[in-house]
């Protein structure tokens, strides 16, 4: 649970750096339908990520663990530059190396757009 916590908090951050160093160098995803290698990679990706989803909000749950795999529930709204809301839902699986940083994470993720009357993260 502590680590779900940890990785809500820093995600909330919207700090591609600071979320990345939970990451091994060599860490891989799968986001969506893209694909990813390394560290600098995620970094990357979440910069963007950031750029266009905007005021991301995220709440995570912890949906099952064993040994070194974390499952992962998930919801997050955001705005685009049009002023168009989304919530977002997905679930993660994780799987950490003995130092604890993340070694893959792969995350399956749908967006409904929503009304900005109808938001829970404010």
């Amino acid at each position: 649970m502590q680590k779900v916590q940890l990785a809500e908090d820093a995600w909330n951050t919207r700090d591609p750096q600071k979320v990345s160093m939970a990451y091994t160098e060599d860490t891989e995803w799968r986001n969506r339908d893209i694909f990813l290698n390394g560290r600098a990679e995620a970094a990357k990706f979440l910069e963007g990520k950031w750029k266009k989803e905007l005021d991301y909000k995220l709440k995570k749950e912890l949906w099952a663990f064993t040994d070194n795999r974390i499952a992962v529930r998930f919801e997050y709204e955001w705005h685009d530059v049009n002023g168009n809301w989304f919530r977002s839902y997905g679930n993660e699986n994780w799987e950490f190396e003995p130092n604890g940083l993340m070694k893959k994470r792969y995350a399956s993720i749908n967006d409904i757009p929503i009304n900005e009357k109808d938001r829970k993260f404010k």
